[in-house]
C-alpha cells in the first residue's frame, strides 16, 4: 500500500500574516464587519505564557526506562581472533552462535503512589526471538535508579506495566479523558529522546483518531506536532489540566527524526488495558476472522460505489465468526454493530473492542445489493497465531511454468488491462501447483507500464473472477471488461490466486 504525504504551508503562512497585520484575532475582525445575529466564536488568547508551572508539577512522575538483555547471534564463519584474549568479543569458536549484551531506552510514567509504571511494550521487549530481558531499570528525574519488574504486557496495543521494587510513595499522574480532546488543543510531551532524560516539548493535537493504515486492531491514534523522537516511546502526552490523554508511541518520519507527525495511544484505549494488566486479568478482544482493506478509489470505481466508504473483505477464515455468519470475500462492509465504517473508525477497531460472544448486525453490499447479516463475535487470537495462520510456507517465489499458448484475441485485454492471459489447463495447473478444481485464466505477461504491474500482478497469477463473475476464457474476460466500460466504470475488479496464497481481490484501472 502506498501513501502520498504533502505539506500545504503557503496558505497557513498567509493566514498568519493577515492576523498580524490587522492586530485582531481573525474571529474578532469578522464579528466587527458582520451585522448578522448568528452566534460567533471569538478565539481566546493563544499559547500559555509558559508551560513551566505545569511541567514542574508533572515531570517528577515521568521516568526513563532502560533494559539490559542478552541476545543470541549467529557466528560469521571462522573467528579471526580464535585463540587470543579477544576471541569472546567477536563470536564463538568456529562461527558458532554466541550471545551479546544489548540495551534499550524509552520513557514511561508513574500512575500510582505505590510505583506502577506505564510504558510501551516495545520498550521492554527483547530484541529478536532469541533475546531475553535480564534487568529493567527505572530512573526518576532526580537521577535515582530503581529496579523494576515486568507486571504484564499487551503486544497488540503495544502497552506494558512495570512495578518499581521499592516501598515508598512516588509522585504520580492520572489518566484523563481523551474523548474530550479536540484538534487544536495544546499538549505537552515529556520523555527521554535519544537518552536525553527529562525533555519537554509542546504542540497541539493535529488530529484525533488518526488511522495510519497498519490495519491493526488499535490503529487509532492522537496525532500531534510536538517533537517526538526515538526514546519518547512510552512517555506521556499531557493536556493543559495535567492529565495523561495519550501515550507517545510512534512517528512518521522519512529521516528518523521528528518532522512534526507524532502518534499517541489515546487514554480511552490505554487505561482499561493497563487496569487489566495490573489486576492480572486476561485481555480478550473481538474477532471475526476476515482480511480487509479500505475501499480505495480504484476499488470503488470497479464496484461502482462511493470512495472511502466501508471496508472490503479480501478473504474469510474458514470456521470463524464471519464464515459462520455467511460473510464472503468480495463483500463491502458499511456498518457494524450500528456504527459506520470510516477511516477514523475502522472495522478492526470496532470488532476488537466488542466483547466476544456479542451478536452484532453487519450491513454490507454484495454484488451491488445491500443486505444485513448477524454475526456472533469470536475471540481474537494472539498476534503470533494470526501471523502463522496467514503464513505461506509453500511459497518459494518460483511461479514459473512452461510457456503457454495464448488463445483468443489478446489485443483488447492487453490494451485495457495491460495483461496477456490464457486458459488454465490441467498441465499448467500441475506446473503451478494448484488443484484440478481451480478454474480461471493464467497471466502470461504483464505490461510494465500498466496498473496491473503497479499493483504487483505477475506471470503465473490466476484470474478467477472479474467483477464477481467466473472467467475461464479470454472471450468471457473481454466481455466483462467491455461491459464495465459501457457502464462508465473506470476499473475492473479481478479475483486473483497466487501459488500458496489465499485469493485476493485486485481493482485494475482500465487504460
Amino acid at each position: 500500500m502506498r501513501y502520498a504525504y504533502t505539506l500545504t504551508t503557503a496558505l497557513l503562512l498567509g493566514g498568519a500574516a493577515v492576523s498580524l497585520a490587522t492586530g485582531y484575532p481573525a474571529g474578532a475582525q469578522v464579528a466587527q464587519n458582520d451585522d448578522s445575529t448568528m452566534a460567533r466564536v471569538v478565539p481566546r488568547s493563544g499559547a500559555p505564557a509558559s508551560f513551566a508551572d505545569l511541567t514542574e508539577q508533572l515531570q517528577p512522575a515521568v521516568v526513563n526506562i532502560s533494559t539490559r538483555q542478552r541476545v543470541q547471534v549467529n557466528g560469521g564463519g571462522q573467528n579471526p581472533f580464535a585463540g587470543t584474549p579477544f576471541e569472546g568479543l567477536f563470536g564463538g569458536p568456529g562461527g558458532q552462535p554466541t550471545t551479546r549484551e544489548a540495551q534499550s531506552l524509552g520513557s514511561g510514567f508513574i500512575m500510582s503512589a505505590d510505583g506502577y509504571v506505564v510504558t510501551n511494550n516495545h520498550v521492554v521487549s527483547a530484541q529478536g526471538r532469541n533475546g531475553t530481558i535480564e534487568a529493567i531499570t527505572v530512573t526518576t528525574t532526580d537521577g535515582t535508579e530503581y529496579d523494576a519488574e515486568l507486571i504484564g504486557t499487551d503486544p497488540q496495543s503495544d502497552l506494558a506495566v512495570l512495578k518499581i521494587k521499592r516501598a515508598k510513595p512516588f509522585p504520580f499522574v492520572n489518566f484523563g479523558d481523551s474523548r474530550q480532546a479536540r484538534v487544536g488543543d495544546w499538549i505537552i510531551a515529556i520523555g527521554n529522546p535519544f537518552g536525553l532524560g527529562g525533555t519537554v516539548t509542546s504542540g497541539i493535537i493535529s488530529a484525533v483518531y488518526r488511522a495510519t493504515g497498519s490495519g491493526s486492531a488499535y490503529d487509532r491514534y492522537l496525532q500531534t506536532d510536538a517533537a517526538i523522537n526515538r526514546g519518547n516511546s512510552g512517555g506521556p502526552m499531557f493536556d493543559m489540566g495535567g492529565n495523561v490523554i495519550g501515550i507517545n508511541n510512534a512517528i512518521f518520519s522519512p529521516t528518523g527524526g521528528s518532522v512534526g507527525i507524532g502518534f499517541a495511544i489515546p487514554a480511552e484505549t490505554a487505561e482499561p488495558i493497563v487496569r487489566k494488566l495490573i489486576a492480572g486479568e486476561a485481555i480478550e478482544r473481538g474477532y471475526l476472522g476476515i482480511q480487509i482493506q479500505p475501499v480505495s478509489e480504484d476499488l470503488a470505481a470497479s464496484l461502482g460505489i462511493d470512495h472511502n466508504r466501508g471496508e472490503f473483505i479480501q478473504s474469510v477464515v474458514p470456521g470463524e465468526a464471519a464464515a459462520k455468519a455467511g460473510l464472503q470475500a468480495g463483500d463491502v462492509v458499511l456498518r457494524i454493530a450500528g456504527k459506520d465504517i470510516t477511516p477514523e473508525q475502522t472495522l478492526s477497531y470496532i470488532v476488537a473492542n466488542t466483547e466476544p460472544g456479542t451478536r452484532i448486525p453487519v450491513e454490507l453490499i454484495r454484488n451491488g445489493k445491500r443486505m444485513t447479516v448477524n454475526a456472533t463475535v469470536g475471540t481474537r487470537p494472539s498476534e503470533d497465531e494470526l501471523s502463522q495462520s496467514y503464513a505461506n510456507p509453500d511459497d518459494d517465489g518460483d511461479n514459473s511454468y512452461n510457456n503457454p499458448r495464448t488463445d483468443g484475441d489478446q489485443s483488447y485485454i492487453a490494451e485495457k488491462l495491460g495483461l496477456s492471459v490464457t486458459p488454465l489447463t490441467a498441465n499448467i495447473a500441475r506446473q503451478l501447483g494448484v488443484g484440478d478444481d481451480v478454474e480461471g485464466l493464467v497471466i502470461a505477461a504483464v505490461d510494465g507500464s500498466s496498473d496491473a504491474a503497479g499493483k504487483g500482478l505477475r506471470r503465473g497469477d490466476i484470474v478467477l473472477t472479474a467483477n464477481y463473475r467466473d472467467v475461464t476464457t479470454v472471450e468471457e474476460l473481454e466481455g466483462i471488461v467491455r461491459e464495465a466500460e459501457d457502464d462508465g466504470r473506470e476499473a475492473v475488479l479481478l479475483r486473483v490466486q497466487r501459488r500458496g496464497q489465499p485469493a485476493i481481490y485486485v481493482p485494475l484501472r482500465m487504460r
